[in-house]
């Protein structure tokens, strides 16, 4: 896994809401209304090597399923630039690059709502790798035949429509659509999070799996630390926009460097651990629309110093393969 798939650099995506006319006619009598801007990453690199499964774990709104969409090309960077095997996602202007457009795909959390309910199994399947040239028209039913047996699926059932299936069987079509067209890397966007605890498990063991079969390479994003734990070769801690903590999944539950990622697996359930009090993490996440300034945990975390409130710590290599962004580990 030396070998780099995806080079993430200095990315950073910004949602404006700008001004209405009504707003516009009101600055022009002396009001101040400003464009709302939400920041939702803030300057984010890391790499990801071939055959390598890197977690992706947050709270709500930290920016992490944002991130997975500008790595699937699905939305457009503010700055910054992804690279897929050396060679940048976008093209002229901006756009997506369509020769790295089919080496990245994403299977999203909700099974139901990211499939076509008017569209049969065989279609939603079979549609892309005819239109992209991967397999003649004629032969896209034995094709589809093909990855729902890889999936675990009947091919029996490949005329049936979406809401004909269970939310396990769902999950399993928005795997064999993505790998319909022979993706080598995929994002998966708490793929398993809407599905029942023994279906997870599942689903789980599918994508590794495939993992070894057709040698592919995961970002996996999920809020869920324990799944994490079980899939990851490397964990990414991501807080309202900025990378917090990067380190081996090993290294990550033996001991943790930044406090954030410290809180975060106090809230694992352990066998060893019940009976204990939960102790969620104090205070609520800041709006990304005026995040605080210098560390933005510094409002929720124990040991802030002054420094923690003025300056924006870096992320530093401190060896191993761990990387933290924290004023306390460097003092």
């Amino acid at each position: 896994m030396s070998e780099n798939m995806l080079e993430i650099k200095n990315v950073s995506k910004q949602f404006v809401k700008e001004l209405d006319i009504a707003a516009k006619i009101a600055n022009t009598l002396g009001a101040k209304n400003k464009e709302e801007r939400v920041h939702a990453v803030d300057d984010v690199s890391f790499h990801i090597g071939k055959g390598e499964v890197v977690g992706l774990v947050g709270e709500s709104g930290c920016g992490k399923s944002t991130l997975g969409r500008m790595v699937a090309g699905i939305l457009p960077m503010t700055a910054g630039d992804i690279e897929i095997d050396g060679n940048s996602i976008l093209a002229d202007k901006g756009k997506q690059n369509k020769a790295n457009a089919l080496k990245v795909q994403m299977i999203f959390q909700d099974p139901f709502a990211s499939l076509n309910p008017r569209m049969r199994v065989e279609d939603i399947i079979g549609e892309a790798p005819v239109v992209h040239g991967l397999v003649p028209a004629s032969e896209k039913s034995d094709y589809v035949a093909k990855v729902m047996t890889k999936v675990g699926l009947d091919p029996e059932y490949r005329r049936r429509f979406p809401h004909q299936f269970s939310g396990g069987q769902r999950q399993r079509i928005g795997i064999a659509r993505a790998l319909a067209v022979q993706p080598e890397f995929l994002v998966c966007d708490e793929s398993i999070a809407a599905l029942d605890v023994s279906i997870q498990a599942q689903v789980i063991n599918l994508f590794m799996d495939l993992r070894e079969e057709l040698d592919l390479t995961y970002l996996f994003i999920s809020h869920d630390l324990s799944v994490v734990e079980h899939i990851s070769d490397r964990v990414v801690i991501m807080y309202l926009g900025r990378i917090v903590e990067i380190a081996p999944t090993d290294k990550l539950f033996e001991k943790t460097l930044h406090p954030y990622s410290e809180a975060l697996l106090k809230e694992v359930p352990r066998i060893e651990n019940r009976g204990l009090d939960y102790q969620p993490i104090s205070g609520e996440i800041p709006s990304p629309l005026d995040p605080p300034s210098g560390c933005h945990f510094h409002p929720r975390c124990p040991y802030a110093t002054e420094k923690c409130k003025s300056e924006q710590p870096k992320l530093k290599d401190y060896g191993e393969g761990r990387l933290a962004a924290c004023h306390l580990i460097e003092e």
